[in-house]
């Protein structure tokens, strides 16, 4: 394994941990399927610097202190007995919910420009709706890092499983 001084926390970036560690990322792909898309160039320029250990738990479906000791193990660094919780992403459908305030709908398996990230669509789409509506966003694993990103800009945020391959996340513009 590559020789690095970085320390293997929920914080770490994708980005600056396959930088360091560039070898890790078969080792994560091996961890969880939905992490095969740390081979797209486009997902690995853009997502990956903003995406953490911590939302690569929750979009692989893999408990955080589990992760972060796989990786550390991978990379020769003492497992740390530190305990990590888990960010809860999923929940009860809010108040401000209504499938008729939906005004736009992305489902990333019908993106046609599949080097075209969804989460850019959205941000590029969420322009042209309205105050009080909502985005739909459907897919096949957790999207938290795009949840976090929409998160801090004032959106409000629900998402829930479908089934173990099928999200629906939907965000209310402020």
């Amino acid at each position: 394994m590559t020789q690095s001084n970085i320390e293997i926390t929920p914080s770490v970036t994708v980005h600056a941990l396959l930088e360091a560690y560039p070898e890790l990322e078969e080792v994560l792909i091996g961890i969880a399927p939905p992490f095969k898309k740390l081979r797209n160039p486009l997902l690995r320029r853009s997502v990956a610097k903003v995406a953490t250990i911590k939302h690569i738990s929750a979009v692989g479906d893999v408990p955080l202190d589990e992760l972060i000791a796989q990786i550390s193990e991978a990379v020769g660094q003492p497992v740390s007995s530190e305990s990590y919780d888990d960010q809860e992403y999923l929940g009860g459908q809010p108040a401000w919910f209504s499938p008729d305030k939906i005004a736009l709908s992305v489902d990333e398996d019908k993106v046609g420009d599949k080097d075209k990230m969804t989460l850019v669509i959205i941000l590029s789409e969420s322009k042209k709706v309205e105050s009080g509506e909502i985005i739909e966003l459907v897919t096949s694993f957790l999207p938290a890092p795009g949840i976090d990103i929409l998160k801090s800009k004032g959106y409000s945020v629900w998402t829930c499983k479908e089934s173990d391959i099928l999200f629906k996340s939907y965000f209310l513009k402020p």
